[in-house]
């Protein structure tokens, strides 16, 4: 038996397959009508995302053309990542997770009438787009947390791959396919409509967070965790829960360091791709939205393989193939300066980056216990995302060279990693085989509450646990 940091996991042969036969019998069943919630709920959450991500920059040329102040839409964007993903790591792990869910996109939901107002009224400014825009991006933090966070608490570990396929399934889909393409026509015939719609998709999305089941809550974690160690600390002595844990998990450190790595690779390589193919390889302007759904058809094929894959080769040999295979196909693009060549590679660029998105996020989901989920996530975006503009500058910079060399240097350094630890992503385990004390804790906080109450042989099935 193996330590997986605060769990364990299960190698072995014929006896060790035959015990996996629950989980594995897990993974295949149903996800259940609590799912189905969750999906929709994101669903229509990824709807207002992306007609957020389309109508804001299409407003913002509308009142002015400086390109120092368009840019800094994308910078104040990401910039809450920064400063707002611990702390919305903290909330999400001290209230109900469904409430989480709802403040975010109620929040949201407000923005976007006000952004109808303010643009119906004639008074929109670059400034009001930078205020919105921000605030967005600090409730995002909290929104992307929470519903990470649900989904460990209403299915069984085997059945996370399966989840989180279809919710990056759903994700590419409506955000690439659908609310892109259908925003920018309907901004075409009053910018008034995807503004509208934008704020009912939002609203219908706190609705459904609200249904969702008791168990969503995530309390059920944090609950067993007080019973066996005493209340949890005050808010602002959690800051550094998530760098703690990650730190103590020597396998979850490495593979942080190789993700934040990985990440601010690809972001060298493509931080000049649109003027690469605009300018070298000569796309026109108006087909790069088109050219770029390559990559979203690569995304949705690769998500519905992903479980596949992780039940075939499991999840290590599969996080490993599809690092080598998005970083090959990084080089590719550089190598081959064709449009036809560069499509290609960006359907395996995004397949390969999906597969790794997918396996590891449930990987981390059993890893992490549920109580520290939003904590550990939070302080997992923080250098992860931080570490982007960073390397998109570096890109930038090495674009002034030569086009050609973010690809080859960032695809080349990406690949070179990934060849260089693909023994360690081969050590990763498969989700089902991880422990990580939550089942343990809640089956003790239940024999615990049914001794204080003086009945005996409680288990992790009782009411007292389902409640």
């Amino acid at each position: 038996m193996a330590q997986v940091g605060t769990g364990t996991t299960r190698h072995g042969g014929k006896a060790d397959r035959q015990a996996d036969s629950g989980p594995a019998a897990a993974g295949r069943a149903k996800l259940g009508p609590a799912f189905a919630n969750l999906f929709t709920a994101n669903i229509a959450s990824s709807l207002g995302d992306g007609i957020a991500r389309t109508a804001i920059p299409l407003l913002a040329v509308q009142v002015t053309l400086d390109p120092l102040l368009i840019s800094g839409i994308s910078a104040l964007a990401m910039l809450p990542w920064l400063f707002f993903a611990i702390p919305a790591g903290i909330l999400i792990d001290r209230i109900d997770r469904r409430a989480a869910l709802a403040l975010a996109n109620g929040v949201r939901t407000i923005l976007a009438v006000a952004l109808f107002v303010i643009t119906s009224t004639g008074n929109l400014t670059i400034w009001w787009l930078y205020i919105i825009i921000f605030i967005y991006g600090m409730f995002e933090t909290v929104y992307d947390g929470a519903i990470r966070a649900v989904a460990p608490s209403i299915l069984a570990k085997a059945q996370l791959p399966r989840a989180n396929s279809l919710i990056e399934a759903g994700e590419q889909v409506i955000q690439n396919f659908v609310s892109g393409p259908i925003t920018s026509l309907l901004f075409a015939v009053s910018v008034l409509i995807p503004l509208g719609a934008n704020a009912a998709v939002y609203a219908l999305a706190v609705i459904l967070a609200i249904l969702l089941p008791k168990i969503a809550s995530g309390r059920q974690f944090a609950a067993a965790h007080a019973a066996r160690h005493g209340e949890s600390a005050v808010w602002y002595k959690q800051f550094v829960d998530g760098y703690r844990f990650i730190v103590s998990n020597k396998q979850l450190k490495t593979l942080w360091f190789l993700s934040t790595f990985s990440g601010m690779c690809t972001s060298i390589a493509t931080a000049s791709l649109v003027l690469y193919l605009v300018d070298r390889l000569q796309l026109p302007e108006a087909l790069f939205g088109v050219y770029m759904l390559t990559g979203a058809a690569g995304g949705i094929g690769a998500s519905m393989i992903a479980s596949r894959m992780k039940a075939r080769w499991g999840t290590g040999l599969s996080v490993a193939i599809g690092n080598l295979v998005a970083s090959i196909g990084i080089v590719a693009v550089g190598a081959f300066p064709n449009l036809w060549a560069v499509g290609i590679a960006w359907v395996f660029i995004s397949a390969g980056i999906t597969v790794w998105n997918i396996l590891i996020m449930s990987l981390r989901q059993s890893i992490i216990p549920g109580r520290l989920l939003g904590r550990v996530h939070g302080t997992w975006r923080t250098l992860l995302w931080g570490s982007m503009p960073v390397g998109s500058i570096i890109g930038g910079l090495i674009g002034r060279i030569d086009l050609v060399l973010p690809f080859i240097i960032g695809g080349g350094l990406s690949a070179l990693a990934g060849i260089i630890w693909f023994q360690f992503l081969m050590t990763l385990p498969n989700p089902e085989d991880v422990d990580n004390g939550d089942d343990a804790a809640i089956a003790g906080a239940a024999d615990a509450g049914a001794a204080e109450a003086g009945v005996t042989g409680a288990g992790p099935t009782d009411p007292v646990v389902e409640k």
